[in-house]
């Protein structure tokens, strides 16, 4: 097979039966919308209302931006694929999603980090929370995740940038994955893979560790709490925050925990969806939900509030 350092490839992964492309279309384009409003929509709320000028809301608006441009950059190309039934695109192009997707793919991870160090200091150390949340360390906290996810993404774009690759292969997949593209590497992938696996564990077990370090502090000063309504109270402030973690970690799991030589299988790329559309089409809706001041403040930047008074 011919071998290239800038080959074509072929995304083939969503459906092979040409008669879904339309249905699935609609889909992905409802929930892209979807998407797009909700975190814009959480954006501007939080905004404009200076009650929610708190640290936890401003972990939730920089994820919501994340959310942003995660789902923008992988839903697109996506919806492009679907209309023109045309899943090619150039070396150039797919390491340039790639590069983009770890980057907010990574953001996602170390925010909700963040924000399981915020719950755990509102909550542990309710006295010392002003002290601790000042916006200077809240900045630098956002500011280092950013950084750390830009540099592990350069280390990962350069690096497959040397490698070389069979032409015109066929993706089984929605999105280009650094598990695919070491498959059809003519060149020697040792380096990447062990790369990669290190950085996994880094990005992936590290912050992992930290949210179920964090919870386990949280649940142990609840459990001491005497009231009921303290208890519920407590539990309230972090409750949005468990279930994007375990909505953002199920789908991960579910996409990524399998060995790279076996095909992708059907569930595995709903997995994918949900990881890449859905999880981040939900986030704003969880807190938005459960939350009073985001309602009223939701209402207020749309309007309802003076049509109801």
């Amino acid at each position: 097979m011919n071998c290239s350092k800038n080959p074509d490839f072929v995304i083939s992964g969503l459906s092979s039966d040409t008669e879904k492309w339309q249905f699935l279309f609609g889909l992905f384009l409802v929930l892209y919308f979807l998407s797009l409003l909700g975190n814009l929509l959480l954006l501007l709320a939080i905004d404009a209302d200076i009650r929610l000028h708190t640290p936890m809301y401003f972990f939730l608006s920089q994820l919501s931006l994340v959310d942003l441009c995660f789902t923008t950059t992988t839903a697109p190309k996506m919806l492009e694929d679907l209309w023109t039934s045309n899943g090619s695109v150039s070396f150039s192009g797919c390491l340039t999603q790639l590069y983009f997707f770890a980057v907010f793919a990574d953001m996602d991870n170390l925010l909700l980090t963040a924000m399981a160090i915020d719950c755990y200091a509102a909550i542990c150390h309710p006295l010392h929370y002003p002290l601790l949340m000042t916006p200077c360390r809240c900045g630098l906290l956002v500011g280092g995740s950013w950084g750390v996810a830009h540099c592990v993404s350069l280390v990962h774009a350069l690096l497959l940038s040397q490698l070389s690759f069979h032409t015109n292969e066929e993706i089984p997949h929605f999105f280009y994955d650094f598990g695919p593209l070491f498959q059809f590497s003519c060149s020697d992938a040792h380096l990447n893979e062990e790369l990669k696996l290190a950085l996994t564990g880094f990005l992936g077990i590290s912050p992992l560790l930290c949210i179920i370090s964090s919870y386990v502090h949280i649940f142990h000063a609840v459990a001491r709490v005497p009231s009921k309504q303290g208890k519920k109270k407590a539990l309230t402030t972090c409750s949005s925050h468990l279930s994007m973690v375990m909505l953002f970690y199920s789908t991960v799991f579910a996409t990524y925990l399998k060995p790279l030589s076996t095909s992708h299988s059907s569930g595995e790329l709903v997995a994918a969806v949900m990881y890449t559309l859905v999880t981040p089409t939900l986030n704003p809706f969880i807190y938005s939900l459960r939350s009073k001041d985001v309602k009223t403040s939701l209402k207020r930047v749309l309007g309802i509030e003076s049509l109801w008074n």
